[in-house]
């Protein structure tokens, strides 16, 4: 190994204190925002019918997410009670059948 870590390291990074499980789907009440957040430490968002509307990377410290945009463009979000706080959006986890 060369003493990095693997992508799917990235998504559970931590610096002290537990990791959030973040991967899967997260969707707004009204399903017109939906973002999959990969345990690879990518993520896809779409928006409406506009699928992948942004993507990029993610790493997670605790329960704070930090997000980069494919183009550069930098955001947070935290989880509290099981919810997805992300910038002005509140995301709920899909849950699987």
């Amino acid at each position: 190994m060369n003493g990095q870590n693997s992508p799917a390291d990235s998504a559970r990074e931590t610096r002290g204190g537990t990791t959030a499980d973040v991967a899967g789907m997260w969707v707004t009440a009204d399903g017109n925002i939906r973002q999959e957040l990969l345990a690879d430490g990518r993520y896809d968002e779409a928006r409406g019918t506009r699928r992948s509307a942004y993507t990029g990377r993610y790493t997670v410290t605790g329960n704070h997410i930090d997000y980069v945009d494919d183009t550069g463009f930098t955001a947070t979000g935290d989880i509290r009670d099981g919810v997805l706080y992300h910038e002005h959006l509140v995301l709920h986890r899909e849950e699987r059948d």
